[in-house]
């Protein structure tokens, strides 16, 4: 983590606009360690095809989406992915703490999108469940150039607002309310998604 993350701004335009985006929350060095890792883990074959929908319902559509996904092991945390939960347990209790949401756990993965790959408009909470409260997107590409694409594409009112996915920036959003996108790239790239959860309200 770096040495004193300025939350109240990234929350304040969480509550006012549902997004926010930082870069300060996680140390260079852990996100030079978190890149060398999935890139690693990419070249060693370790993804597999992301899908849609969730239990019974699940699918892998391409034409809906066409990342791969590789899912952290909440027993078997590297020493990079324990900075990074280290790092967003304390952004957990910042939410908590302001906003009052009521988030208790995290589930995350690294996802790799192939030049070309893209995940159409849609929201992060399944129609069946109620857990996700805040979606949380870090980015691992070094050098990354506009010109290369692959923006995460967030709707909020009239204008949509492109954020891209340069290392280290963190662009976090409500699960249930804003709808996005990620656009094609032209190049490989690179992320570690999470979701802040509470306990199901559903019976």
């Amino acid at each position: 983590m770096t040495d004193k993350p300025d939350f109240p701004p990234l929350i304040d335009h969480l509550a006012e606009h549902g997004w926010a985006v930082t870069a300060e929350l996680l140390a260079p060095s852990t996100v030079a360690a978190l890149t060398e890792e999935v890139q690693s883990l990419w070249a060693n074959a370790a993804f597999k095809a992301a899908g849609v929908g969730r239990g019974a319902e699940f699918q892998v559509r391409a034409n809906i989406r066409s990342d791969h996904i590789l899912w952290l092991d909440e027993t078997k945390l590297t020493a990079p992915q324990t900075e990074y939960r280290t790092a967003m347990d304390t952004l957990r209790r910042e939410l908590n703490g302001q906003l009052f949401v009521g988030v208790q756990e995290m589930e995350a993965h690294y996802a790799v999108y192939p030049p070309g790959a893209f995940y159409q408009k849609h929201l992060d909470r399944f129609s069946t469940a109620d857990e996700r409260i805040i979606s949380c997107s870090l980015y691992l590409n070094p050098g990354w150039d506009e010109a290369d694409g692959g923006a995460l594409r967030l709707y909020e009112g009239e204008n949509p607002i492109e954020i891209y996915p340069h290392a280290g920036t963190l662009a976090i959003f409500r699960s249930d309310a804003i709808y996005h996108e990620v656009l094609p790239a032209t190049r490989k790239r690179f992320s570690l998604t999470g979701w802040f959860k509470r306990r199901s309200l559903r019976p």
